[in-house]
């Protein structure tokens, strides 16, 4: 018996064996398309786990005829970066196509590494290739995300696991000789939760663990041997991350029992509980914000709490703030404001301030009008109308406040305000 794991034996070599994405990869489909002209432009893979984002990008290199280099953002540094894009820079010969850098689990990058990743990008010297499970317009950096096309890679469905599961009974060089019956694919599918490497991985120890010359697979089976399985939580892996997701998710859909069962499953799993409650106090801003401006001291005062008396003992205040969390109004309006006039920002550059809100501290700024114009703000008439941003955009409006908990007297002041 070979000590290659089945999944590696059963990774597909060509677009024709890969399943799945039909809508990227199928005939005429885009990225297919690009692929088969040989145009591929610098991408970001997006999909949940155990989809094929890592075994697509193989089967890339090797339909295009390029050199592959892969790193992982879990193991890699700006260092090892440089030191790829120079090895990189050594295979490109005059107008030949350039060698592809795969960065797996992209979104681990800090800002620094995927900036030393811009100007090989940007110059050509390397096709990027992004793996990441995590939604890439909040973790990689615009500067690389605007030189990229995202593809979002679909998770696969019960039928095409099970037909993965059946090419590997039929196909593998080792399970072909075997003599083996599915009878019943639930409890397969339940612990592979649609990551198709952890399918096969799944359908290799139970063999491994079964007895007789015929081998019949079934629910039952499955349960007895990868019992307890669900439990496990790699806290440096897809698990730390889809189930902090699955928290965040919860609250800011209010369902109070599901943020305190993820709550759960983080503590027993051993997450770090400073993390979790990081977690929180960016969620009290990003998703409460002024619908209730307590809740953002209610994190913070756990985050402090937990500090101090650290776990078992943590696990109440982080409990009693993930509720008051999932049970406040929700409104986002403050992070989309900071996000539209950051957007404004890079988009029109250091417009010119108005001169009325410049500081005058010399005679000659006032000679030139620094100042010129500007009423105290307590002082102002009543109804006139005083405009604060630079002219090019004064009829902008960035912050749009929700009619919900306490935003919706703050909405209700803006618009008296406006009628005045």
């Amino acid at each position: 018996m070979t000590n290659v794991p089945l999944a590696e034996r059963m990774r597909p070599k060509t677009l024709d064996t890969y399943v799945g994405q039909e809508h990227l990869l199928g005939t005429g489909a885009v990225l297919r398309q690009s692929i088969e002209n040989g145009q591929l432009p610098s991408i970001i893979l997006w999909g949940p786990p155990g989809v094929g984002k890592t075994t697509l990008a193989q089967i890339i290199s090797q339909e295009l005829k390029r050199p592959f280099h892969m790193l992982s953002a879990i193991n890699s540094g700006v260092k090892d970066v440089r030191e790829t894009i120079k090895k990189a820079e050594g295979q490109r010969f005059f107008s030949q196509a350039s060698p592809i850098l795969f960065i797996d689990e992209i979104h681990r990058f800090s800002k620094s590494q995927q900036d030393s990743l811009l100007g090989a990008v940007e110059r050509g010297t390397v096709t990027l290739i992004g793996a990441t499970t995590e939604n890439p317009s909040f973790e990689v950096i615009s500067a690389l995300l605007s030189r990229s096309q995202v593809y979002t890679l679909k998770a696969l469905s019960k039928e095409q696991l099970q037909h993965i599961v059946d090419q590997a009974v039929s196909k593998d060089e080792w399970l072909n000789k075997m003599d083996i019956e599915i009878n019943e694919y639930d409890s397969l599918l339940k612990f592979a939760n649609g990551d198709a490497r952890r399918l096969l991985n799944v359908l290799e120890l139970v063999l491994n663990q079964s007895q007789g010359e015929k081998l019949t697979i079934d629910n039952a089976l499955v349960e007895h041997v990868i019992q307890g399985d669900m439990l496990n939580y790699d806290k440096t892996g897809d698990q730390h991350y889809d189930t902090i997701s699955a928290f965040i998710k919860s609250i800011r859909g209010s369902d109070a029992d599901g943020a305190i069962y993820y709550l759960a499953r983080m503590i027993v799993g051993g997450e770090d509980p400073i993390f979790i409650c990081r977690r929180l106090v960016v969620l009290a801003s990003e998703d409460i914000g002024l619908a209730n401006p307590n809740a953002l001291l209610i994190a913070n005062a756990c985050f402090d709490a937990v500090k101090k008396i650290g776990l078992p003992e943590g696990r109440i205040p982080m409990a009693q703030a993930t509720i008051y969390l999932a049970t406040s109004p929700k409104s986002n309006s403050t992070y989309m404001a900071i996000g539209a006039a950051m957007k404004v920002v890079r988009e029109t550059g250091n417009l010119s301030i108005p001169l009325h809100l410049r500081n005058a501290p010399t005679g000659l700024m006032k000679d030139m009008g620094y100042g010129d114009g500007y009423v105290y703000t307590h002082e102002q008439e009543a109804g006139k109308d005083y405009h604060y941003l630079p002219k090019e955009i004064k009829d902008l409006t960035f912050f749009k406040p929700k009619t919900v908990g306490a935003e919706a007297k703050i909405a209700q002041a803006i618009k008296d305000a406006a009628q005045k």
